[in-house]
């Protein structure tokens, strides 16, 4: 199963009013691993940066100027994401920035449905808890000291570690279940056994509880569970 981790920096919260994406980061999950491969881009707003949004982002005019445009890289970002589910914390403002700018340039929109908002799932696991992206890293152990500003990529690669932890940690497959196939499971290895002990644990009740328990089956008689389990 394909995922992209996918976050988007924007000049404001609505694109209705002229907000418009600046950049966006993304990095590739199969099987909720990561695969190494990563998508990120500086996009041109063809708007100056509001300085509330510079003072968050880091990304001033000057820096921005000689971007690119949305419409000249839009096809590629879709290319990259293909029909893989989007991993995107508050998946709602993320896809209406997306589907805006997508429809702009008349190319195909997103289907909400594939988006994957860690926002709600971590609601849901830990209610009444804070659940931004900063505190699950403070939750989950998890080392975010570089930032220090929003960044699309490096937010991806942050929110990808967290959502592995969302969903049951780095192995959300791994299971304690014994491989009855007879192949020792699917990479052709010996099945585990478990060896004795080379010495055998030393009994944790003492001399007297062990005649006092005796003694307590003694009265019970014959049928007792004890004396038929040996």
């Amino acid at each position: 199963m394909r995922e992209i981790v996918l976050d988007t920096e924007t000049t404001g919260f609505e694109p209705e009013t002229g907000d418009r994406i600046v950049e966006i980061g993304g990095v590739e999950l199969f099987n909720h691993v990561p695969t190494g491969r990563t998508y990120h881009q500086y996009i041109n707003p063809e708007r100056s940066m509001p300085h509330e949004a510079f003072e968050v982002h880091g990304l001033g005019d000057d820096f921005l100027r000689d971007k690119p445009v949305f419409r000249e890289i839009g096809q590629a970002f879709l290319n990259f994401v293909g029909d893989a589910k989007l991993v995107i914390h508050n998946a709602a403002f993320d896809m209406k920035f997306l589907n805006a700018e997508l429809g702009w340039i008349k190319l195909p929109q997103i289907p909400w449905e594939r988006a994957v908002d860690t926002l709600a799932i971590a609601r849901r696991k830990f209610p009444g808890s804070p659940a931004s992206l900063d505190a699950l890293c403070r939750r989950f152990g998890i080392d975010n000291s570089s930032r220090t500003l929003h960044g699309a990529l490096l937010d991806s690669e942050i929110l990808a570690e967290v959502y592995l932890e969302l969903i049951g940690g780095r192995q959300p497959g791994f299971t304690l279940a014994a491989d009855t196939s007879g192949t020792g499971g699917d990479q052709g290895h010996e099945a585990w056994r478990p060896r004795p002990r080379p010495q055998p644990l030393p009994p944790r009740i003492t001399p007297e509880e062990a005649a006092a328990h005796a003694a307590f089956v003694e009265v019970l008689g014959d049928d007792a569970l004890w004396r038929k389990l040996g």
